[in-house]
């Protein structure tokens, strides 16, 4: 038993190792993705580019014009003089928001009045709209207390010497609240996870299309044999794709990883089961290496959408959530995000390590019986 798994073992690796393209692909191509997509996958908006419509021009409209570019998220590349302009240089997406005073906006302030700000954003990516409506109010917010106080320092006579309430805020696990430091994680899944489908989905396929396939039905291996030799392979090309991606998210995007790596490698493990389970599913099942890509990219994208890594689980529709409870990226997803930000244990994650095993084993089996039918 064990000489013939060695031998398909030694065939898969000549197989994959002997094109310098595969080489490439497996090794390279990984550690590129991982840092173009972290670069690409972020929800932190800075340097909007802003126009400033402002028809009052008085020192205060200049002030709070003045707070949107310091705090980092506007970038002010225009300042327009007529409804016109401003709506031109939205429609043709040169600005992204538009600050708006109105006459009379520094009377209204300083009156005891309601001064109004009209922040114009375009809606059309309703994430970055919102993000950006956040900002906006909060730098107008802060503007306003500092007029109330301005106004009560005024009227006492004298300057205060303390708030009455002040709000210090604390984020755990993500101090600096980075985007880059929750998706990169998440990145690493989705690479790994494309790699060994891909990988796996064209191993049998491969040899139906060579005529090898015929030659290894008439050994006397079996098909618990022939899963192995055709998994491991892969299986430790996965574990060295994660090792690799896990130094580019942490010495390149510094990205911490404060929990356990021989539980993260553990993890692994258990996810590989899976994934390597389904594409060789999905390569007994195919016959050409087209029909099995087409397959494999069939898998993956719901797999991804429906995982966390860019939509919040909860946020989606009842039936929507039932199907995740089927879909291993989002275990494996919840178990790297939390080794990497939370550093939290096994005993924290059992429920989703149980339930990768029992994945892992059953996918495993259906394709041992895929595999017993094919030979039948």
């Amino acid at each position: 038993m064990f000489d013939r798994i060695r031998h398909m073992l030694i065939k898969e690796f000549i197989q994959v190792f002997r094109d310098p393209r595969m080489r490439t692909v497996i090794f390279i191509i990984p550690c590129i993705q991982t840092i173009v997509i972290g670069y690409a996958v972020t929800l932190d908006v800075r340097d909007v580019r802003t126009a400033v419509y402002d028809l009052d021009n008085t020192t205060d409209s200049r002030e709070l014009t003045a707070q949107f570019v310091r705090s980092g998220y506007f970038r002010v590349v225009k300042y327009v003089d007529h409804d016109e302009d401003a709506q031109a240089l939205v429609d043709r997406g040169l600005v992204s928001v538009v600050l708006h005073f109105n006459c009379g906006f520094s009377e209204d302030l300083r009156g005891s009045r309601t001064a109004q700000l009209q922040v114009i954003v375009d809606g059309t990516d309703s994430n970055t709209a919102g993000i950006v409506l956040a900002y906006a109010s909060r730098i107008a917010s802060v503007f306003s207390e500092q007029v109330l106080v301005e106004r009560f320092d005024r009227l006492s006579g004298s300057p205060r010497d303390t708030n009455l309430v002040e709000l210090r805020s604390r984020a755990w696990f993500n101090e600096n609240l980075e985007s880059r430091d929750y998706f990169v994680p998440g990145v690493i899944v989705i690479v790994v996870t494309l790699v060994t489908l891909l990988l796996t989905s064209m191993a049998v396929v491969r040899e139906k299309e060579i005529g090898t396939m015929e030659q290894i039905m008439v050994t006397p291996i079996t098909p618990t044999e022939f899963v192995l030799g055709k998994t491991v392979p892969f299986a430790l090309i996965g574990f060295a794709d994660v090792l690799m991606v896990t130094l580019v998210g942490t010495l390149w995007f510094q990205v911490p990883i404060r929990g356990s790596i021989p539980l993260l490698l553990f993890a692994t493990g258990l996810y590989l089961m899976t994934t390597l389970g389904v594409g060789l599913f999905i390569s007994t099942v195919s016959q050409t290496q087209q029909q099995a890509m087409m397959s494999t990219f069939f898998f993956f994208f719901p797999a991804m959408l429906l995982s966390g890594f860019a939509f919040p689980i909860a946020n989606m529709p009842e039936t929507v959530q039932w199907l995740t409870l089927v879909n291993p990226l989002s275990y494996f997803l919840v178990i790297v995000r939390g080794i990497f930000l939370k550093g939290i244990g096994a005993d924290v994650l059992w429920r989703e390590l149980l339930t990768l095993a029992a994945m892992g084993v059953a996918t495993l089996w259906l394709v041992g019986r895929r595999f017993h039918k094919t030979l039948g």
